[in-house]
């Protein structure tokens, strides 16, 4: 077992463990980690990410919430399934029809990745000098700090990166037929015809998602930790395993947190490719919604069923595991490379 992780406090959490490990980094190359571990993982989920937003938008009662096969109810839908939506996707638009927007994602996931991580990073500094300082009576317990500072730093990076937010959804949206011939043209289309409120459609439910989304994330990756430690005090589990630990522990925590906040997910979407163009996307016939969260849901499960808000699940399920799993693994090699860096100079 590693020298620093004997002397690690009692009760650290493993994020917490990996902020004093880098406290010796400043805020921008924390802010780095973050940046390349989201740049990395949005390269490897876009084709999913793609799929699940076609899949989101597509009207219609589908049988199961695992599946987007429809019931015969005679509504308009281009998709039956995850495998027919690749299969579609690549047949009429070609293999990079599947990373589609992916350059504004990569600059939402580079920009959010530096964000989150950054602030993450700064709510556990912020907690330590409050443990370091505190009374018992105004000290926030250790269980709740991961959540916390899950949830704060993934609703600051949310509202900061929004519209490369929007315009990925509208750039997965578009099928053979282009509304945005750019990111430089979609920009400019949309404050003219939106104006800066249109890069927002859609936030409120976004943060509302972010919050729980992130807390859990967060909150299952140190719980995972936790319990991978445990089972090394007891022997069942490798010791020095840190890179396969944050890939496992990453790729569950995705898999909860985004099964526990979908249909959120799904609202997000919908309310993204309202506006002028809503009828000239991959499919002519997506809904008006309203921009209420809660009236949104309504029609949606007026028209599609409950089901109709896990429009997706499937291929966000399988996106997710490897997402957050890539995402945790390359922040922690960054990191660990950054440090080794700072120990050579220091020699």
């Amino acid at each position: 077992m590693s020298q620093g992780y004997e002397h690690k406090p009692q009760n650290q959490s493993p994020i917490a463990e990996q902020a004093v490990a880098a406290s010796q980094l400043s805020s921008i190359e924390i802010g780095i980690c973050g940046a390349v571990a989201g740049m990395v993982s949005r390269f490897v989920a876009s084709p999913l990410d793609v799929v699940k937003i076609r899949l989101q938008l597509q009207p219609g009662r589908p049988i199961n919430p695992l599946s987007s096969r429809h019931h015969n109810s005679g509504t308009l839908k281009k998709y039956n399934g995850m495998s027919h939506a690749i299969k579609l996707i690549i047949r009429e638009e070609g293999i990079r029809g599947l990373w589609n927007g992916n350059l504004s994602a990569e600059y939402l996931y580079l920009s959010y990745g530096a964000v989150q991580f950054l602030t993450y990073h700064q709510m556990q500094n912020l907690f330590k000098r409050i443990d370091s300082n505190q009374n018992e009576k105004f000290g926030i317990n250790k269980t709740l700090q991961p959540f916390l500072s899950g949830a704060i730093s993934g609703s600051t990076a949310t509202i900061v990166t929004y519209p490369f937010d929007l315009l990925r959804t509208r750039f997965a949206a578009q099928g053979e037929k282009r509304i945005y011939i750019g990111l430089r043209n979609a920009v400019q289309q949309i404050y003219v015809q939106e104006g800066y409120r249109g890069f927002y459609r859609g936030v409120t439910a976004s943060v509302v998602q972010i919050i729980p989304y992130m807390g859990l994330v967060f909150g299952s990756y140190e719980f995972l930790k936790k319990l991978f430690r445990k089972l090394e005090d007891k022997h069942i589990w490798f010791h020095n395993l840190r890179a396969t630990e944050d890939l496992l522990s990453g790729a569950i925590a995705g898999i909860v947190s985004k099964a526990g906040v979908f249909p959120l997910d799904l609202v997000r979407k919908r309310l993204q490719v309202q506006g002028p163009n809503r009828k000239d996307y991959f499919i002519s016939n997506v809904p008006l919604y309203s921009s209420s969260i809660f009236i949104c849901i309504k029609q949606i499960l007026r028209s599609d069923g409950i089901f109709g808000l896990y429009k997706g699940l499937m291929p966000a399920l399988i996106k997710s595991a490897p997402v957050s799993a890539v995402t945790f693994f390359v922040y922690g090699y960054t990191k660990r490379l950054l440090e080794k860096l700072h120990s050579s100079r220091d020699k």
